[in-house]
């Protein structure tokens, strides 16, 4: 009878499939290290789009630049203006309008006389007229009388009356009015004299044309 010469199966050595088993491992950790970069990135870019929306919202509701505005800007005259107690300014990006605090106030006081209202109709009308839709600020002046924290809160307090009135009767909007008080910190005269301080209390409205406030 013939021998059947059987060899018995070699084994894979155990050293073998731990190398597999580390190699599978390596390959699975960079996949997953991959994928979390990726998600990353992709945060990161929604985080800036977002925050570039968030800037541009806020820039478009930023008020004008009222600093740039020359309140000795030369006079001129709108025929809708019939009242010499009123004085318009300006040029192409802006109009004053401004009115001696003796005419809108009482000494002392911050509410608005009855009288006012003819002064203040006028320059609504005016504004209605060529400035429809304008930013409009207002800002208090007062001489260097007394005490100039005290100036500060009076010319706040007049300008802000002022800005009540053109909300509850022109229809203007109070989010296009500001409010500013220079006090007695922007005299146009001598504080030495009557006159001169008669001329340092008063109230201006100024106008920006909204396509040039943007």
């Amino acid at each position: 009878m013939a021998e059947l010469n059987v060899q018995p199966k070699s084994k894979t050595p155990w050293w073998l499939w731990l190398i597999l088993l580390i190699v599978a491992l390596a390959l699975l950790f960079f996949f997953l290290r991959g994928c979390g970069n990726r998600a990353g990135e992709q945060t990161s870019t929604t985080t800036d789009s977002t925050t570039t929306t968030d800037t541009t919202i806020q820039l478009a509701a930023t008020q004008p630049n009222f600093d740039s505005v020359d309140f000795n800007a030369p006079t001129t005259t709108y025929e809708e203006i019939t009242d010499t107690a009123i004085t318009v300014r300006g040029n192409e990006k802006y109009t004053i309008y401004s009115l001696g605090d003796n005419v809108l106030f009482a000494k002392g006081e911050s509410a608005l006389q009855g009288s006012a209202n003819n002064q203040l109709k006028q320059i609504a009308a005016s504004l209605e007229k060529r400035l429809k839709g304008s930013v409009i600020g207002i800002y208090g002046h007062t001489d260097s009388s007394g005490d100039k924290q005290a100036n500060d809160e009076l010319a706040t307090k007049r300008a802000e009356a002022v800005r009540d009135w053109f909300v509850q009767n022109s229809g203007l909007a109070s989010n296009k009015i500001s409010v500013h008080s220079y006090g007695e910190s922007e005299p146009v005269a001598s504080n030495a004299t009557a006159k001169g301080r008669k001329l340092n209390r008063s109230v201006e409205i100024v106008a920006i044309p909204d396509s040039l406030a943007r």
